[in-house]
């Protein structure tokens, strides 16, 4: 379904048969790297020594699967409330799986209780996040030579 939500956010379109997982770095350290590594290091040129880090040993994924289990989209929440490390592969983007991996994200941090999420976007996906509740917060800035905006939201308790 494409469309707009009675909130007036524009909710994914369906993709056929995709499971999104959740779960620790040990878990999904294998999925969430391939994505990664194609999108941050191959696509954009971003240095492999920071786009994986120490962080992602203590963070929570989320990773999109087809249904032969080929991983597609990923995320991780941090321990500080951080979302970072936003992929889709650049075959399937368009398809709602960003939203459906940011939304999975959301969902653990309004369970654990957090009152605020904050990202750095990279200023091509600021209208993504936009639509997703996130505001605007500080002045642009460069982070891995790209043109970055931190973005915040305020979560129900």
């Amino acid at each position: 379904m494409n469309g707009d939500s009675l909130l007036g956010r524009r909710t994914p379109r369906r993709a056929e048969k995709i499971l999104i997982r959740v779960g620790n770095w040990e878990q999904l350290r294998e999925a969430a790297s391939a994505v990664r590594c194609a999108v941050f290091i191959e696509e954009q040129g971003i240095p492999a020594s920071l786009e994986l880090d120490d962080r992602d040993a203590t963070a929570t994924h989320a990773v999109a699967f087809d249904p032969q289990d080929r991983p597609l989209a990923t995320g991780r929440l941090l321990t500080d409330a951080h979302i970072g490390r936003m992929a889709v592969l650049a075959s399937h983007r368009g398809k709602g799986l960003g939203v459906s991996i940011l939304r999975a994200l959301v969902a653990v941090a309004v369970g654990r209780g957090t009152p605020e999420l904050r990202l750095h976007a990279q200023s091509s996906a600021i209208g993504f996040y936009l639509r997703e509740g996130f505001a605007l917060e500080g002045e642009p800035y460069e982070e891995a030579g790209i043109p970055h905006q931190t973005m915040v939201r305020a979560l129900p308790r």
